[in-house]
């Protein structure tokens, strides 16, 4: 996956802006205000991507690719290198788990001002 395409992958959700909150150099990507990815905009070399927390666990055995967050709580966010033989199908479906968690904890106010602008997401994924 290149940085554009994770780029437009993110902005097609529903709801979702874009800001440089870190300096120029970190694209963070929200929901409601609150972050579900961030990477280099330079380099990317990494996605740092919210995660349940057993999910977490059980995915960086599972990859080598795959680290606790690095800057953020490392119970509920993955980093994962992006250039390390991970299938961009993999990747889009971490990136919809960490949109969707984030999603979910949003308030009904939130998530109303959401579906007016957008269309509603799916259910969450399994």
């Amino acid at each position: 996956m290149h940085i554009e395409e994770f780029r437009e992958y993110c902005l097609a959700k529903p709801g979702v802006t874009e800001e440089t909150p870190f300096g120029v150099d970190t694209l963070v990507f929200k929901v409601g205000g609150r972050i579900f990815a961030l990477t280099n905009i330079n380099t990317f070399e990494s996605i740092n991507l919210k995660c349940d927390p057993e999910v977490a666990v059980q995915l960086r055995e599972q990859y080598e690719a795959v680290q606790p967050g690095y800057h953020m709580d490392k119970k509920h966010w993955n980093t994962i290198r992006v250039h390390n033989n991970i299938p961009d199908l993999v990747l889009k479906q971490w990136i919809d788990q960490s949109y969707y968690l984030v999603y979910a904890k949003l308030t009904r106010a939130q998530k109303l001002a959401i579906t007016l602008h957008d269309e509603p997401p799916l259910d969450t994924p399994a």
